[in-house]
């Protein structure tokens, strides 16, 4: 019923702007803040939108809710970190100094939005 749908996500956030700041600024998305009804919509590439809203009682998600894939990781750590993205450590992964853990799965790691929000970029095999 639903398989020819145009399905697209969304998720919460505390701060909007701040979510525009951080989608549009530090990873160098398109984003498009649509004013009415108060809504942030990021452009992904292979025409997908995931739209962002505004949660007055918002909790963060502890779970990954957006992953990019990425050719080189260790690379776009580097140039995350220095438009001031912080990368998360957790307990049970083997993670190196800069945060990427390899060999459990996809080189992956992990960042948080400024509402608390999981993100990662992984390494496309």
């Amino acid at each position: 019923m639903l398989a020819q749908s145009k399905a697209f996500s969304g998720f919460a956030v505390s701060d909007l702007e701040a979510a525009r700041e951080f989608y549009g600024g530090a990873l160098g998305l398109d984003v498009e803040l649509i004013e009415d009804p108060g809504l942030l919509s990021i452009h992904l590439a292979g025409d997908r939108d995931v739209l962002v809203y505004p949660k007055p009682d918002f909790e963060p998600a502890n779970y990954t809710i957006l992953n990019f894939p990425v050719d080189d990781v260790d690379a776009t750590v580097e140039g995350l970190t220095g438009r001031g993205v912080a990368f998360e450590r957790y307990e049970g992964f083997d993670q190196d100094e800069k945060g990427i853990s390899r060999g459990m799965g996809p080189t992956i790691a992990w960042f948080k939005d400024p509402a608390g929000n999981v993100l990662a970029v992984l390494e496309e095999e």
